[in-house]
């Protein structure tokens, strides 16, 4: 579905930030990222990074679905709003989800080597004809990536399109909307989250190119 924020505004500019926050996939969220629409050059069949034009329409399709319930203001869809967790909240429920990063944690807890929690086997393979049919060549670990409330759906002209993650901080202080929960993550949840209570916070790091 169209990457486009919930409530923004009706004409969407190239790099949108206003509206509610919004997930999407880093394959196809930011505009002109691999598996955008119709960012391919007449008659070249899979092109390289290299050979994509820009279109002049703001293409970005790879909104996610809410039914997910990743989103910097809820679980789960129509449920727990802003803040994820409360300090009151025993630890036991809180940790397993401290740090948490969307398409980068494992249920481990550990860092996924490569972007199998986005796509099966990682989300490609090279086809070899001489030695084997083909073999494995996974595309590089990549967050679920999330915009609005501020927060930008590009981070820069490309060709390596990308976006912004995020990841389950903790609020040491009362945090308004669009400042720092803790370095490197700031809240986009629209609200102001109260000391001890988390939050996905919202990146202020490129995510990596998809290669």
């Amino acid at each position: 579905m169209p990457a486009i924020n919930m409530a923004g505004a009706t004409v969407v500019p190239t790099n949108p930030s206003t509206g509610s926050a919004v997930t999407m996939d880093p394959f196809s969220g930011p505009k002109g990222s691999p598996f955008d629409a119709k960012i391919y050059p007449a008659n070249v069949f899979m092109p390289t990074l290299a050979q994509r034009v820009a279109d002049p329409t703001n293409y970005s399709t790879g909104a996610l679905s809410t039914g997910l319930g990743l989103t910097p203001t809820e679980r789960v869809p129509g449920g727990i709003p802003a803040p994820l967790y409360s300090a009151a909240i025993p630890a036991s429920v809180n940790q397993p989800l401290d740090d948490y990063q969307p398409g980068l944690t494992l249920p481990a807890g550990t860092a996924a080597p490569d972007a199998r929690l986005l796509a099966i086997g990682g989300g490609k393979s090279t086809a070899n004809t001489v030695a084997t049919p083909s073999v494995p060549a996974p595309y590089v670990a990549q967050p679920i990536l999330n915009f609005g409330n501020g927060g930008s759906r590009d981070a820069g002209a490309g060709p390596a399109f990308t976006g912004f993650g995020m990841k389950v901080v903790t609020a040491a202080a009362p945090i308004a909307n669009g400042a720092a929960i803790e370095t490197g993550f700031t809240n986009r949840s629209g609200v102001t989250i109260p000391t001890g209570s988390s939050e996905f916070g919202s990146s202020t790091t490129a995510s990596p190119a998809v290669t």
